[in-house]
């Protein structure tokens, strides 16, 4: 479905998202848009992922919400760990220095990736308030984080 961009929802904290069928399609301007405002509490977040929709914005911009076709959704209850992840997985541990922990440091691998370079791009869409965010909805129990940990400084300048 086509629509000018003019016909973005805007969404007030506490409104409800639109229709996914609403999301802007393969020819306009920004596939997958959804709706822009609203907030980035806990509820809204619950609310939003528990729909196949998602916020990613830029620090510059407002907060935009997203629900591409198609989306890529992991039911975590229907997760496998393939043989060869797991025989990664292991050799990694079995490195010195090396350790596999969950929600360890949460909001520091979030600074930390938000921190990253990348190449090619001259920014992150990890800002201050997705931080916050995140971390919030980390601390109410709905995020996790699955870290690796190189504890050696010079383990990955090989």
């Amino acid at each position: 479905m086509t629509h000018p961009s003019a016909s973005l929802p805007w969404l007030l904290p506490g409104d409800d998202f639109p229709p996914l069928e609403s999301a802007w399609g393969a020819q306009d301007p920004a596939p997958g848009l959804l709706a822009g405002g609203g907030a980035l509490d806990v509820a809204t977040l619950v609310n939003a992922y528990s729909h196949g929709i998602f916020p990613w914005y830029s620090g510059n911009q407002p907060i935009l919400w997203w629900s591409p076709d198609p989306r890529m959704v992991l039911p975590t209850a229907e997760f496998r760990l393939h043989r060869s992840l797991k025989k990664t997985l292991r050799r990694f541990r079995e490195t010195e220095g090396c350790e596999v922990r969950v929600d360890q440091d949460f909001e520091g691998v979030l600074r930390a990736c938000a921190q990253a370079p990348r190449h090619g791009q001259s920014g992150t869409w990890i800002g201050p308030d997705m931080i916050r965010a995140y971390a919030e909805l980390h601390r109410a129990g709905h995020a996790h984080s699955f870290e690796t940990w190189a504890l050696r400084n010079n383990l990955w300048n090989r």
